[in-house]
C-alpha cells in the first residue's frame, strides 16, 4: 500500500518511522505547508507541497493526516476525504460526532473510505471500552490517561497568542484509580479523576496571566479539571521534557449472577515511550485495513468499531487462525 503523509510533525515523523517496520507499506512521501525545501525528512523520502496533493492523487492508496485537533483535522479531514482515503487521529472526544458527519459527506461525494479518531485513545480503548461493555452490561466504565504528554492538549496551548512552545501532562489521581481497582465502583467526576500540569514558554512580553486564563478555561481540554501552569524557559524546555511519554488505563467493574453476587474487573493498560510513534503505528495497521475495506467496496467515514480485527493484520486469514486464534 502506497501510504503519504500530510503534515511532518511529530506524528508525521512517527508515521514516516511506522511504515519503514511494515514490509507491505511504502511511504509514497510527506506533504507539508511550509516550504518543501525545508523540510528535510528522517528517511529521505521525498516532501511535496501540501497545495499541488491532488496532482498527486493517482498514486497514493491512504493519506495519514497527521494534524491537531484544534484547529487542523475539522477542516484538513472532510477537504482531504473528497479526493483521497485518509485515516485521522481526531481525539476531541465531545466533538466526534460533528467531526463524523462532516467527513462521512465528503468522503461519500468523492467515493472514498475515512476512517476517524484513530490511535490508541480515541482508537484502541475505544475498543476495549466496547468490549468491555458487551460482556459487562451491569458495570462502569473508567479511563485513565497518563502520566504522559497529551500532544492534543499541548497543541491546543501552543495556539494561544503570546505561546512559543508546552508540554502538557495528564496525570490519574491515584486515590481514584486505586479505588476503582477495588471493584468499588466509586462516582468519579472528571476533576476527581485527572489533573493537568501545564509547562510553558511564553513570548517575551506575553501577558502570562492572559495565557493562564485562557488554558485554564479552554473547554474539552482543561476548563473541567485541576490545572497547573507552570512557565519555564525554553532551554528548561528542552531539558526537561523533551520526551513524549503517554499511556493509561481502560477499567471496567460488572456484576453477575442473580444477585450481582459476583465482580469482574477487566483491565487493558498502555505504558508508552513515545505516544507519537505508538500513535502512528496504530495508524499505519489502521490504514491497512481502509484499503482493504475500500476493495471491497466501502464509502463514507467510518471508526474503529467498525473494523474487522482481521483487517488490520498483514497476515492472511489463515494465518491468523493459526498463529494468533
Amino acid at each position: 500500500m502506497n501510504i503519504a503523509i500530510y503534515g511532518y510533525g511529530n506524528l508525521g515523523r512517527g508515521v514516516e518511522s511506522a511504515a519503514g517496520q511494515n514490509p507491505d507499506a511504502r511511504l509514497y512521501g510527506v506533504f507539508t505547508r511550509r516550504d518543501p525545501k525545508t523540510v528535510k525528512t528522517a528517511t529521505g523520502a521525498p516532501v511535496f507541497s501540501a497545495a499541488d496533493i491532488k496532482s498527486h492523487k493517482s498514486d497514493i492508496d491512504v493519506l495519514v493526516i497527521c494534524g491537531g485537533s484544534a484547529t487542523d483535522l475539522p477542516q484538513m479531514t472532510p477537504a482531504l476525504a473528497k479526493d483521497f482515503c485518509v485515516v485521522d487521529s481526531f481525539d476531541t472526544h465531545a466533538d466526534i460526532p460533528r467531526h463524523f458527519a462532516a467527513v462521512d459527506e465528503a468522503a461519500k461525494a468523492g467515493g472514498n473510505l475515512a476512517l476517524i479518531s484513530a490511535g490508541w485513545d480515541p482508537g484502541l480503548f475505544s475498543l476495549n471500552r466496547l468490549y468491555a461493555n458487551a460482556i459487562l452490561p451491569d458495570g462502569r466504565d473508567y479511563t485513565f490517561w497518563g502520566k504522559g504528554v497529551s500532544q492534543g492538549h499541548s497543541d491546543a496551548i501552543r495556539r494561544i497568542p503570546g505561546v512559543l512552545d508546552a508540554r502538557q501532562y495528564t496525570v490519574p489521581v491515584p486515590e481514584a484509580l486505586a479505588a476503582v481497582r477495588s471493584g468499588a465502583m466509586p462516582e468519579l467526576s472528571t476533576r476527581q479523576k485527572h489533573r493537568r500540569e501545564c509547562f510553558v514558554v511564553a513570548a517575551p512580553g506575553a501577558d502570562k496571566a492572559e495565557i493562564e486564563r485562557a488554558i485554564k478555561t479552554m473547554p474539552n481540554y482543561f476548563s473541567d479539571y485541576d490545572t497547573t501552569v507552570t512557565f519555564i524557559s525554553a532551554e528548561e524546555m528542552k531539558r526537561d521534557h523533551s520526551a513524549l511519554p503517554h499511556g493509561g488505563f481502560v477499567i471496567r467493574t460488572g456484576k453477575t449472577g442473580a444477585g450481582g453476587e459476583h465482580t469482574h474487573t477487566v483491565e487493558y493498560s498502555l505504558k508508552l515511550d513515545s505516544n507519537p510513534e505508538f500513535t502512528a503505528s496504530a495508524l499505519i495497521a489502521f490504514a491497512r485495513a481502509v484499503l482493504k475495506m475500500r476493495e471491497r467496496g466501502r464509502t463514507g467515514c467510518i471508526t474503529v468499531f467498525d473494523i474487522a480485527p482481521g483487517d488490520m493484520s498483514p497476515l492472511s486469514p489463515e494465518e491468523q487462525r493459526a498463529h494468533m486464534l
